[in-house]
Parts: C-alpha cells; structure tokens; sequence
C-alpha cells in the first residue's frame, strides 16, 4: 500500500543510510541586526538535525532587500556554490522564505537541492505525524507548499499539443496535469480533514457537556509541554529533547489540590516563523487552545532569549483566535539555571518556575493552577432538599463545593460549577456570583 506521501510529492521515502550535508545561509535584512540572524541559524540547525541531516557549514550576508532572483546575489552564490563543493555539500537550506522563483534559480546556479526553513519544518512534521487526521493535515500543508513550486523537467516540459501534421489538437503540458492532480487532492484532503473537524468537534462538546473546565497546554517546540502533561497526569505522552517530537494532541483528566477536576490537553509545539500553511491546515487542532478556559503557556528557562519564544508563541495564538484566553505562564526547564527561575518569574507577574522532567515545582504550579481557575470560574448557589442526595453528590462531583449550610427542609451549597453543570442544575440553582455578590431569588 503506497504512503500518501509518494503520490502527492512524487517522492519515495526510505530509510537513510546516511546523513546529509547541508549548508545553512542566513540573510541579516534591514531592521534586523547579526545577533538575530545567528540564533535563527542556531535554531535551524537544530531543525537540521531532527530532520536527520548535519550541518557542515554556515552562510552569513548583509543586505537591505533580498535580491529578487537568488535572494543573495549572483557574487554570494558564486561564493556558496565554492563552498558547497569544497564540502561535498548535499543540499542548501536558507534560514529565511525562498519564492518559487528564487528556488528553481538557485538549484539551478548551485546545481543541488536549495530549500528554505518551511521546507525543513514539513519534513520533520511528515516524519512526525501518526494519526489519520495528523497526516492528513501535514499532507495537505505539503501540497499547499509544493504547487506553486511545481515547474517544467527538460523533458516533461514539453507540451502534448500538436506540433505536426496528425498532432494538431487540444492537449496540456505535463506541469498542467501534475498542477490539476495536486489541486484535485487537496480538495479531497479539505474534504476529509472537515469530515474529521466535525469528529473532534462532538468529541469536544461532548467534553464540555462533562462540566469539566478545559485547560491547554501550549508553548514553543522543545519547551516541556509533553513532559508536563507526563509529570501532572501519567499521560504516557512521547516526551523527547527534539523539536516537533509530538504533533497530535492528547487530553488527560486532572484533579487540581481542591478537588476539582479539569482536563488538560496537549498541543503542536509552536516555533518562530511557523509557516502560515501549517497554521492551516492545522487549525482543527490548535482550536483545542482557542476553546480553552485557560492557556498554560510552557516557556523554556534554558533558552538564551525566553522572550522571542513568548513572543512566536503568542503570534500564533493570536492568528487562531486565542489570544483572548486567560494565560498562565509556566517557566520550565527551570533546573538548568541557578536561581531556579527566579529572575524571569520577578519579570513575568503571576507565574511560576518548575522542572517537569525533575518534578521540582509541581506542587506550586497545581496551587496557582487551581487558584487561577477559581478566580475565572463562577460560583452557584443551590438549594437542595435533603431527599435529593443525587444532586449533592452530582455537585461535589462535578465542581468544587465552597460552603453549605442547613436551610431548613434542605442544603444551600455555594460551589463553582461550569455553565454546562449549572445549566443541568438551574431547577435547584438559587442565584451566582464571580467575585462573591450573590444575585438570584431567593428560596428557603
């Protein structure tokens, strides 16, 4: 059965006995300084090496605009094409966004494989993905990167239309038929990736009709999320010191130190500059975040410049609509640095530092979890005759009971209840407050 991969991109994906050499080019531009350009670099190295290949060299250039047809300039891809043959080099990957264009020339100058950092991140989502849905999605950002890039062989080039007595008639090059064939999968995957949105979609409402609060984890690649999850739940989730090492999410059940339960999910790592056409395809996936109660943003502490990666994260939420959910910031890796985080949770007010992989902090983090679900969440009031021992028992279980009280033929308990919960229960529900003003009427 052939992988969906090879009919789409005309690709056979084996197993490499070998590693390839790549040189990494980066252009520092106008507004940008040499610092920035090199920790890109640095961090494409490291997509370099998830992806299964070694850096062998590195390209550095100043310019004020890209040049239009090579991006460097015909001087500088003179001086890359000398270094690629001087180290047997494979292929070149830039650490900025190469046009079609500008990629054809430059395969064609360097006379190897030129790709640029979005080309990098498919492939190691290709390499990643596991679920029906997972590979659909990556398939899809694939195609979508690939077709504007589609461009003529020396042989399939040339067109089928007739040139000769007997050959006159309608026909179409080979690019047209390959472009045709692209698009009619991407309408298919679009088709299935919906059928499959409308999936998790009851799979969520059906979550929500728990009465459970929702929290996502969400952060930069390689920042702990999954090893967090492990360390609150025992998720069993894939944690590895890679980029990307987990793309399908995963939600687990957690009691917080009040009682109350929550479901906590997992979700795709974020990274700077994650192509546009990834955020699309998936969108289904990252709406976990947008639907969220609130968003345990997982900084890592190691990382030399904490704050970009904050930054790239909230980018992203931003373009799915997530900005508007309550964040919680979560220093991890913490361990790695003397003051335990101490410094950045001075700068970053209401968060807090921990080591998932330790288990250092834990416990502090699940106290102003808590804390921070309380201060969202709505109280209740109910009253509920002595006879109806179901509905205490249905209050304790699906939220955190603040007080009850004798009220004559029955209790009057104040609790936080999700809406879901306090719609199920809105017989018994004598008025709410968020901040402790109870309105409503009033019952004995």
């Amino acid at each position: 059965m052939s992988n969906p991969y090879q009919e789409a991109l005309g690709q056979t994906l084996i197993e490499r006995t070998f590693r390839e050499r790549i040189v990494l080019v980066g252009v520092t531009l106008g507004g940008h300084n040499d610092d920035e350009t090199e920790e890109g670099l640095d961090e494409l190295s490291l997509l370099i090496d998830t992806a299964g290949a070694d850096e062998v060299a590195r390209l550095t250039q100043r310019r004020d605009v890209p040049d239009p047809a090579t991006y460097i300039g015909k001087g500088k891809v003179d001086e890359l094409r000398e270094v690629c043959l001087a180290l047997d080099a494979d292929t070149v990957v830039f650490d900025n966004e190469l046009s079609p264009a500008q990629q054809y020339n430059l395969e064609k100058q360097l006379g190897r494989t030129a790709l640029d950092r979005t080309a990098v991140i498919l492939d190691i989502f290709a390499q990643n993905a596991h679920t029906l849905e997972g590979k659909a999605q990556v398939e899809l950002a694939m195609l979508r990167y690939r077709l504007p890039r589609l461009r003529r062989g020396a042989k399939a080039g040339l067109s089928q239309q007739g040139g000769g007595i007997g050959t006159r008639g309608p026909g179409e090059t080979r690019l047209e038929v390959d472009r045709r064939r692209i698009m009619r999968r991407i309408e298919k995957l679009e088709r299935d990736l919906k059928g499959l949105g409308r999936t998790r979609e009851t799979q969520r409402k059906g979550r929500s009709r728990s009465g459970l609060a929702n929290v996502a984890i969400v952060g930069y690649t390689n920042a702990g999320k999954s090893t967090l999850l492990n360390a609150l739940t025992q998720a069993g989730v894939l944690a590895e010191n890679r980029l990307f090492a987990t793309l399908d999410p995963t939600t687990r059940r957690l009691s917080l130190p009040g009682g109350e339960p929550v479901l906590v999910s997992d979700t795709v790592g974020f990274i700077r500059a994650l192509p546009h056409s990834l955020v699309e395809s998936f969108k289904s996936t990252l709406e976990v975040a947008s639907a969220a109660d609130m968003l345990v943003h997982v900084v890592d502490a190691s990382a030399v410049h904490p704050e970009n990666q904050m930054t790239a994260v909230r980018e992203v939420l931003a373009e799915i609509g997530a900005d508007s959910v309550p964040e919680f910031i979560v220093f991890n890796k913490a361990d790695l640095r003397d003051d335990f985080g101490a410094a950045l949770v001075d700068d970053v007010a209401g968060s807090v530092a921990v080591s998932a992989l330790q288990k250092e902090g834990i416990d502090v983090f699940l106290r102003t979890l808590a804390d921070r679900m309380r201060a969202i969440s709505r109280v209740t009031e109910l009253f509920v005759p002595y006879e109806r021992g179901d509905i205490i028992a249905a209050v304790h279980r699906e939220g955190e009971v603040v007080s009850t009280e004798d009220a004559g033929e029955g209790l009057r308990i104040r609790a936080r209840l999700s809406e879901a919960s306090a719609g199920r229960l809105r017989e018994f529900v004598t008025g709410q407050a968020v901040g402790g003003t109870m309105v409503g009427d009033e019952r004995p």
